[in-house]
């Protein structure tokens, strides 16, 4: 079951990456030199094309690190890759879902783990935390947060496939269409309300897909999975 946490743990670094990317731009910045766009691979060498001999040695242990980090996440995720296809060959099927990565797949099957002990789909959503909590008293009846119940790392990287499939770059879908809409209802928690609906419908949709055999469809004629 905890088979997933060294590339957790890989995940967590590239944040701290992006952090020293960050850091080495604002401090080039300040003495006027500007490094290009690019991805987090080829950073180093861009920045050593352009910053001054001086600069470049002052911020040399920046970017070995960054280089070093970068390469051992890449040995991760071909090593989570691996991992994925050929002991869980099930995750192939939820990676369909645009957003959904093999991280987020993996983690999903370890934790779910015997899907069919679920009756419904919609009861994952339930078991993983992210149904609202009710406080029924009469007429009384607030909005309330989810329950986080269940594992939180899932829940949290659900929650992000959901920010991208809100975001700029997600695919459009029927799922972020929804999600959208319920984006547009305005109100203080508009935006966050809809992440957290569109995670725990994702969390439905994947149990559905895995249950069912289904191929996933971006518009689907017909709702076969309620969320």
């Amino acid at each position: 079951m905890l088979d997933y946490w060294p590339f957790a743990v890989a995940l967590l670094w590239s944040r701290h990456v992006h952090k020293l990317i960050n850091c080495a731009r604002g401090l080039a910045k300040t003495f006027g030199v500007r490094v290009p766009g690019c991805g987090t691979a080829n950073f180093a060498a861009r920045a050593r094309a352009v910053l001054p001999s001086a600069l470049c040695t002052t911020l040399s242990g920046l970017l070995v690190a960054a280089e070093a980090l970068t390469r051992e996440i890449g040995a991760y995720d071909e090593a989570l890759e691996h991992m994925a296809n050929h002991l869980y060959p099930e995750t192939r099927r939820l990676r369909e879902v645009p957003g959904v990565g093999v991280l987020t797949a993996l983690v999903y099957v370890l934790i779910i783990d015997e899907p069919h002990r679920f009756a419904r789909s919609r009861d994952v959503g339930c078991y993983l935390g992210l149904r609202p909590q009710r406080r029924q008293s009469g007429g009384f009846d607030p909005q309330l947060g989810i329950t986080k119940a269940g594992d939180t790392y899932l829940r949290k990287l659900l929650v992000q496939c959901a920010h991208h499939i809100l975001g700029h770059f997600g695919s459009d879908t029927a799922l972020r269409r929804w999600g959208l809409k319920l984006c547009e209802r305005g109100g203080k928690n508009a935006k966050k309300r809809a992440v957290v609906a569109v995670a725990r419908k994702l969390a439905v949709l994947l149990h559905h897909l895995w249950v069912s055999g289904e191929r996933y469809c971006a518009f689907p004629s017909s709702d076969a999975v309620a969320a």
